[in-house]
């Protein structure tokens, strides 16, 4: 185990984030030995703040390409490795906590940290929406990002999955940037790879241009070099955006698709549940929604995970199966078990009464 500090150089881009970089900057007091800002062009107030926690402040010509810009970032880190942030991410205060933790104890073999990233919070302020990022790299390794937009960062070596959470508190100013730059390299020419078609469809999905979305979501699941979670995602996808048109056989077609890709897991059962409820064939309803509460969590899922689907919800659902079918004492049971995880939800505590109320002697 190392016992002295590995130096770690914050790399951010950033671009007409005064309401935001702030935030993020203090959230990561302690962490960084160096701080990077490179800033693609902002109009703001961004590059003055900024300049109030480094000296390290550079500019950079817009061309439509975050790689581009990202890997300039990482080509001014002078520490031994580099952490990298978005401006609307903050690193909150246990996890601050356990980051510094961290620093102190990693062993330098290690060439790349990768975390959670929590994308959504539910009322409760309960995670909703997370995957997992390689977010902490070894310097030394000069590894490099890919792609114009949605862009990955390509490593290898010995790789840690840490429990340190990033989050994710932004919102999107510009909902037409991403569309533009894919259809610049479109028209150029560019070849796309199956990761691209899969961003393509997500970017069209988001702009509601549904049956555009369904033709490259369906092209992107044909190209051998789409990662396996971006193939369930496709399959998520599509099988909404049929529930959305109400062409319920292609909706089931792409949930049963998922299952080419992986084991079940609980965000499709929970569909699946949820689509047989809608047709009011119960039992079928329950198989779906019991498997999901059946099934074991992956570890190290570094997709997308609607958290809801692997605790509270199949529960709740159930509840409301065997509430239809008359057996009040598995919905109480069902209701319960939903009512562990979120105590303070007031439908649960509607039902607990109801139920209540239904099974007093």
């Amino acid at each position: 185990m190392n016992n002295s500090n590995i130096t770690i150089s914050l790399c951010m881009i950033v671009r007409d984030e005064e309401q935001t970089i702030s935030r993020c900057l203090d959230s990561v007091t302690g962490i960084p030995d160096e701080i990077i800002i490179v800033d693609t062009g902002s109009i703001d107030q961004t590059k003055e703040i900024a300049q109030k926690y480094t000296n390290f402040v550079f500019d950079f010509e817009w061309i439509d390409d975050f790689a581009e810009a990202r890997n300039f970032a990482f080509s001014k880190a002078n520490m031994d490795y580099i952490l990298w942030l978005d401006a609307d991410d903050i690193i909150s205060g246990s996890d601050r906590d356990k980051f510094l933790i961290l620093k102190k104890s990693l062993d330098p073999l290690i060439d790349v940290v990768n975390m959670p990233y929590i994308l959504d919070l539910d009322e409760y302020e309960t995670v909703a929406m997370s995957l997992r990022r390689n977010r902490l790299v070894k310097r030394s390794k000069n590894f490099q990002w890919f792609g114009a937009v949605h862009e990955f960062l390509k490593i290898d070596g010995y790789v840690m999955n840490s429990d340190v959470c990033v989050t994710h508190l932004g919102i999107r100013d510009d909902p037409n940037r991403n569309l533009r730059i894919f259809e610049k390299q479109m028209i150029k020419g560019n070849p796309l790879s199956g990761r691209d078609l899969f961003y393509i469809g997500n970017e069209l999905l988001s702009h509601r241009l549904y049956h555009r979305a369904v033709e490259i979501y369906q092209k992107a699941l044909q190209q051998e070099d789409l990662w396996v979670e971006n193939k369930l995602s496709a399959c998520q996808r599509l099988a909404g955006i049929y529930h959305h048109l109400e062409e319920k056989d292609n909706e089931l077609q792409f949930l049963f698709k998922s299952f080419e890709y992986d084991v079940p897991r609980a965000e499709f059962c929970c569909h699946l549940g949820n689509y047989f409820l809608e047709n009011g064939q119960y039992e079928k309803s329950i198989f779906w929604y019991n498997l999901a509460t059946k099934l074991e969590r992956p570890g190290e899922n570094w997709g997308p995970a609607e958290h809801a689907c692997w605790t509270w919800l199949p529960h709740i659902q159930l509840c409301l199966c065997y509430d239809r079918l008359g057996n009040y004492s598995l919905a109480y049971k069902h209701n319960e078990i939903a009512r562990g995880y979120r105590p303070q939800d007031p439908r649960i505590l509607y039902n607990k009464k109801y139920f209540e109320d239904i099974l007093s002697p």
